[in-house]
């Protein structure tokens, strides 16, 4: 059995969220019998999926869409009507993408919080559940300081 969790982003003093709750699954694992996932592992593992949900949407814009009457009126209501048809030549690479989060974390650009408790140490074991929200908590510097 796997687990499905959410995650969400958000950033300090802004009321609206980076992006909204989407869900994650871990495959089946040891943590399942009782062991943790190290707060890198997860990290890791959530930054890759975004990353091919990433490259499955730069696929998806590539094909022409015909659009319905209402399919434009969604469109129009976003500010945005997109029929797709173009490669926007983004190359986005997994292990960059893990490093940069790892590194980002450890400057202390954002915060992890697991079921409301806030998370420290990248080695420390974390014990996601079915349910379990994280929340990636992303600071904003102080201009002049």
């Amino acid at each position: 059995m796997s687990i499905v969790f959410t995650v969400a982003g958000k950033v300090i003093g802004q009321k609206n969220p980076i992006f909204s709750g989407w869900d994650v699954e871990l495959p089946p694992g040891e943590y399942e019998r009782g062991g943790g996932l190290k707060l890198r592992d997860l990290i890791s593992h959530i930054v890759a999926k975004e990353v091919d949900a990433f490259h499955t949407r730069q696929q998806e814009r590539r094909l022409e869409r015909v659009m319905t009457k209402q399919d434009i009126q969604q469109w129009k209501q976003s500010g945005k009507i997109d029929p797709g048809g173009r490669d926007l030549n983004q190359v986005v690479n997994v292990d960059d993408s893990i490093a940069t989060a790892l590194q980002a974390f450890e400057d202390g650009l954002y915060f992890v919080f697991i079921d409301d408790i806030q998370q420290t140490n990248l080695d420390i074991e974390v014990f996601p559940k079915t349910n379990s929200r994280i929340v990636f908590l992303r600071l904003t510097a102080l201009t002049g300081g």
